[in-house]
């Protein structure tokens, strides 16, 4: 049974600058933050924001969503648990994006590996 297909799911939507998450339906539509009014970005059904003071957490996210990646533990229809790693702190962007400038491998790549030494061979 589809998890995602029962029921429609609010999705988080995400203001890096301001440090804002809200959850609206799935609609395509273009949603914009209530504090500076410029257009979210579709952070995915898993998403949990840090808290606004995570200046370095805020960072990992920004980072992730700028290499266009989501936050999401379920399959695209909800029927099984696929977890998906991604960077919490601005630490383990910069490790990750290091090993990934030596081997050669995308920032997208890069940052959904759990362990960065993983890249290496």
């Amino acid at each position: 049974m589809c998890r995602y297909g029962e029921v429609v799911y609010k999705v988080h939507y995400v203001c890096v600058p301001c440090r804002r998450s809200v959850k609206h339906l799935w609609d395509g539509a273009r949603h914009r933050c209530p504090g500076c009014r410029e257009p979210m970005v579709f952070a995915g059904h898993d998403f949990a924001a840090p808290p606004r003071r995570d200046g370095s957490g805020w960072a990992a996210v920004g980072a992730v969503l700028a290499a266009g990646l989501k936050y999401e533990g379920f399959e695209p229809c909800g029927c099984g648990r696929e977890p998906q790693f991604r960077p919490r702190t601005a630490a383990e962007v910069r490790a990750r994006r290091r090993v990934a400038g030596r081997v050669g491998v995308p920032d997208a790549e890069a940052l959904a590996a759990r362990d960065p030494l993983d890249l290496l061979g």
